[in-house]
């Protein structure tokens, strides 16, 4: 297909086809002159997984390189290929620069390091979502009036049994190419975050409801 073709059926613009041609993060078409050239079914998954970064996502295009260059290895794992998407995703708090003498991030970073560990969990120390649990916890210590709410540990089972089933229903085995990688990252980048937006949808109405039977 041409790249006016390309752009009908990616909904992404003819201009910004360009710029990710220019960026390296479209693999440039096969040329059949000086001013033309021929995409294929390759191009449009790479366009609808970038879109999806972009849209879905909010990455920005540098990190949007470094992802998709972990897609393009097949030598990754399909685990580290999805980290990769993950930790790209926000919020990405930051470690406070005295958090060694902040009592309230020492005792919040004891009480995720516990929860972890408890629970069997495998996670890197300098997993972005750690740091925003830790961060959290510190300000829920700071905030007197917030309510003590379910133990953390009922959340996190709850949030475990979710995310075996997010993981499974991703497809493809451990050794998934091509392009089943791409499907499989652009799957990981709208369950991740949609996915995200209805749990604290579902949790906001619960909490309406919950009010409305105890106080109304």
């Amino acid at each position: 297909m041409l790249m006016a073709e390309l752009s009908r059926s990616s909904g992404v613009p003819v201009a910004t086809i360009k710029y990710y041609l220019r960026e390296g993060l479209l693999p440039p078409g096969t040329a059949t002159s000086a001013t033309r050239a021929e995409y294929g079914e390759g191009h449009l998954r790479r366009l609808r997984l970038i879109r999806a970064l972009v849209e879905i996502g909010e990455i920005p295009v540098a990190a949007i390189g470094h992802i998709l260059a972990v897609v393009d290895d097949e030598s990754a794992s399909l685990h580290v290929m999805l980290g990769a998407v993950q930790y790209a995703l926000g919020p990405h708090p930051a470690r406070p620069a005295a958090a060694k003498a902040d009592q309230d991030w020492q005792a919040a970073s004891r009480e995720a390091d516990v929860l972890i560990a408890g629970l069997g969990w495998t996670v890197a120390a300098d997993a972005p979502a750690r740091t925003l649990l830790i961060a959290t916890l510190t300000a829920l210590r700071r905030t007197e009036s917030a309510p003590p709410g379910p133990s953390l540990r009922a959340y996190a089972e709850a949030m475990a049994a979710l995310a075996a089933v997010e993981v499974a229903s991703l497809g493809p085995g451990s050794h998934a190419g091509g392009g089943a990688r791409v499907a499989l990252a652009e799957s990981a980048v709208v369950g991740m975050v949609l996915r995200e937006r209805v749990l604290v949808a579902l949790h906001r109405l619960a909490q309406e409801d919950a009010s409305s039977r105890r106080f109304a």
